[in-house]
């Protein structure tokens, strides 16, 4: 029997975070080029269609189908969500999750985690990368990366990170984040950089558009980070007190070092350090005090802010839009401070936190999860990337002449501002 109150809960959080993609596509379209706007928002709505087939035909069974008994992937039993309805008409135990709602609310929940992860990535991509190759390496990345890594971080017992090793990911450091932010990495390294990056400054064309998307990624992280308690209960509660917690307090970081380090803060900066600062509590949300989520929010912004201004310039990667900057540092922050503040009755292993318990398991047990997760994303993504290369005539990126005239026209036929008449 579906316990009504929880399985209502479950539906408003994937209601709430499905409302994340497209509240990115407007904060990804507001920091990008006049040019690039309708290229970067039609990435991220391209994400919306391609993920929901994958996840209903493949990622799904692949995440949490079979019977546990692979460390790394789920099963082929429910390929194409097969069985679900039938268990739903006849009661069968199986419709049900969690003990008390529709195993079909958790399909959804989990498909729209899947969407945002995979449309985080195009923001390191923005300007310059084929849009068919985009979707051709989202279409494999989703069946053949995140699914698998999903069931070794939440596939329960005998899964390799969350079971065997032993790390804690409340609602997504390594499987969202670390993820996603890698990726973008090793696709903008693979593509190169823009044309004149370096010699001349990107600015975000639209401010307004910046601060909706980041509001639509804010509320929609509260069902994000609450609803990955699986019910309506204390410790979804503790996630979404953190969550608004976190952010605000990364968001007060970003905009005072801002000013120490530029002179003025920015609308900009303080919807980017609301982001880092939800990043950094996701795989920490459920597990640990809202003083240890002020902490996590206040440390998380100076370190991204960093890894942004300097070590990108430093390296000399084109990261365009930071999903690499903010997501997967942010996400390893978070990860190695959940071993550090986990309140050890919150715990879903036998360990707890540094500060409170004096060992240093829990912490190891974090950063090796962080390493693997690292190792396998990275090592797929380097394989798949080549092999989209390959498919589309040896380069992932458009032509110079297509990119000097902006993919909004060049790729897509289309102008954002179609009355504007001047510079990019």
């Amino acid at each position: 029997m579906f316990d009504s109150g929880n399985t209502g809960f479950m539906l408003v959080c994937a209601m709430l975070v499905l409302l994340m993609t497209p509240g990115l596509a407007f904060f990804y379209g507001g920091l990008s080029r006049r040019k690039n706007v309708v290229n970067t928002m039609v990435m991220v709505f391209g994400v919306l269609g391609i993920v929901a087939i994958t996840w209903t035909i493949f990622g799904w069974s692949f995440a949490y189908g079979g019977d546990g008994s692979i460390p790394f992937f789920g099963g082929f039993d429910q390929i194409g969500l097969t069985g679900l309805v039938a268990n739903i008409t006849g009661e069968a135990p199986e419709a049900l999750s969690h003990d008390c709602y529709p195993a079909m609310a958790d399909v959804v929940f989990q498909l729209a985690f899947c969407m945002i992860t995979t449309a985080i990535i195009t923001g390191s991509l923005a300007g310059r990368m084929k849009y068919g190759a985009i979707c051709a390496f989202v279409a494999i990345w989703t069946i053949v990366v995140y699914p698998p890594l999903a069931h070794m971080v939440w596939g329960g017992d005998g899964s390799l990170i969350g079971d065997t090793i032993g790390a804690l990911d409340f609602a997504g450091g390594d499987v969202v984040h670390i993820s996603s932010g890698l990726t973008g990495l090793v696709l903008c390294l693979l593509l190169g950089k823009r044309k004149g990056f370096g010699m001349m400054s990107y600015r975000p064309h639209n401010v307004p558009f910046v601060a909706l998307g980041a509001t639509l990624l804010w509320f929609g992280w509260f069902g994000f980070n609450a609803g990955s308690e699986f019910a309506a209960d204390g410790v979804a509660a503790l996630a979404l007190v953190n969550t608004v917690v976190a952010s605000g307090s990364a968001l007060i970081s970003w905009v005072i070092v801002e000013r120490v380090k530029v002179g003025k803060p920015t609308l900009v900066g303080a919807a980017t350090g609301l982001v880092a600062g939800l990043v950094v509590i996701t795989p920490a949300a459920g597990f640990v005090e809202p003083w240890a989520a002020l902490v996590m929010g206040l440390v998380v912004s100076p370190i991204c802010y960093f890894a942004i201004s300097f070590c990108k310039a430093k390296i000399g990667y084109d990261d365009a839009l930071d999903a690499f900057g903010c997501h997967a540092v942010g996400g390893i922050v978070g990860g190695i401070c959940t071993g550090i503040f986990c309140v050890p009755e919150l715990s879903w292993t036998d360990f707890g936190g540094l500060i409170y318990t004096g060992d240093a398991s829990l912490l190891g047990s974090q950063i090796l999860g962080i390493l693997i997760t690292i190792v396998f994303v990275g090592v797929l993504d380097v394989v798949i990337g080549l092999i989209v290369k390959a498919c589309f005539k040896g380069s992932l990126r458009v032509s110079e002449e297509e990119e000097a005239q902006g993919l909004d026209v060049a790729a897509h036929g289309e102008s954002a501002y179609p009355a504007y008449i001047g510079l990019d």
